[in-house]
């Protein structure tokens, strides 16, 4: 993969305001594009096909990988995604960075593929700010949440590998924030101040109201 155009990787856990950023970052940055990623889950309402995923079968799925064309790929919640080269290479062809909305698993296998890529990981301000956003969301029933926050928590064990952080504690700071990354300016939230704000979220998952999530979703699973 020719990452001369400046790729970027940006990852959230679920609920972290990903989606809405990006789309507001390439609305006012024109030289930046979205790359599509495809999916075998089903449309959502609201959703487009070719907007917000590709939404193809597993079979179609199975074949680009069998042959070849794919960035990453990863399986989540029992559906797979992934990210098509011939979308990247679309974008480039255009003379735009793409922007990859991956999540960890995605990039652990395209960090080696992209080695000049620009990686940002979005936070939520607090484990239990991101719960309530599960649920005000409205989207998913419980069970999917439940297993949504506990991702969450395995995705922060993987915040070293990435460049910078972006903590979404209010969406207009954020976007400034993402905005000066992106644009190559100093951000106002350093590497190592970012992976500390990471480990308070991890050490908020041993927190009784966590664990108490744990084990409903545990007593679901039964």
């Amino acid at each position: 993969m020719d990452d001369k155009l400046g790729v970027l990787v940006i990852t959230a856990p679920s609920g972290t305001g990903k989606t809405t950023l990006n789309r507001r970052l390439v609305r006012e940055l024109s030289n930046l594009e979205i790359s599509v990623s495809l999916t075998t889950r089903s449309m959502r309402k609201n959703e487009k096909h070719g907007d917000h995923y590709w939404f193809i079968s597993k079979e179609e799925f199975e074949e680009k990988l069998s042959s070849g064309k794919m960035l990453e790929w990863a399986e989540v919640f029992g559906n797979l995604y992934g990210t098509s080269l011939d979308e990247m290479h679309r974008i480039q062809a255009n003379g735009k960075r793409p922007v990859l909305e991956i999540d960890v698993q995605g990039w652990e296998k395209a960090k080696d593929k992209l080695p000049n890529a620009t990686s940002i990981f979005i936070m939520p301000p607090s484990m239990r700010a991101l719960w309530e956003r599960l649920k005000k969301r409205g989207t998913d029933p419980l069970e999917v949440r439940l297993r949504r926050i506990h991702t969450a928590r395995e995705e922060l064990d993987h915040g070293k590998h990435y460049q910078y952080f972006v903590i979404n504690d209010d969406l207009d700071r954020a976007y400034l924030e993402l905005k000066q990354i992106v644009l190559g300016r100093e951000p106002t939230l350093d590497r190592q101040n970012g992976l500390s704000h990471c480990q308070k979220l991890l050490n908020e998952c041993k927190e009784p109201w966590f664990a108490e999530l744990h084990s409903e979703l545990e007593t679901m699973n039964q």
